[in-house]
């Protein structure tokens, strides 16, 4: 299962993060990202202690959102030593694609 993140948690657990970290931005009303959901949570589960995956509601944290330029959702960013190493707008991707990106970070 995917970690909740928010305002609250988002440094400790993404920029100060030792592993690799998948942050999945998305909202309630989203249809796309209902659709990944699974997949999110799926990977989530297959990386392990590997990296982290996280999920940012962007209506409950609007300044993180503004933060890194959440267009539309769903807005994956992949973290790697509190920076950003690539993203993926949309619901486009595959589970394995996710993951192998992750890893490689």
């Amino acid at each position: 299962m995917a970690l909740e993140l928010n305002e609250a948690n988002f440094e400790a657990e993404v920029l100060q993060s030792d592993k690799p970290v998948l942050v999945d931005f998305w909202a309630e009303w989203c249809g796309p990202c209902k659709m990944i959901a699974p997949v999110i949570d799926e990977l989530a589960n297959d990386v392990g202690d590997a990296a982290k995956v996280g999920k940012v509601e962007v209506d409950n944290a609007r300044d993180l959102a503004a933060k890194y330029g959440v267009r539309s959702i769903p807005f994956l960013l992949f973290f790697k030593d509190g920076e950003v190493k690539d993203q993926i707008v949309g619901a486009n991707v595959t589970k394995e694609s996710l993951k192998e990106k992750l890893l490689s970070l």
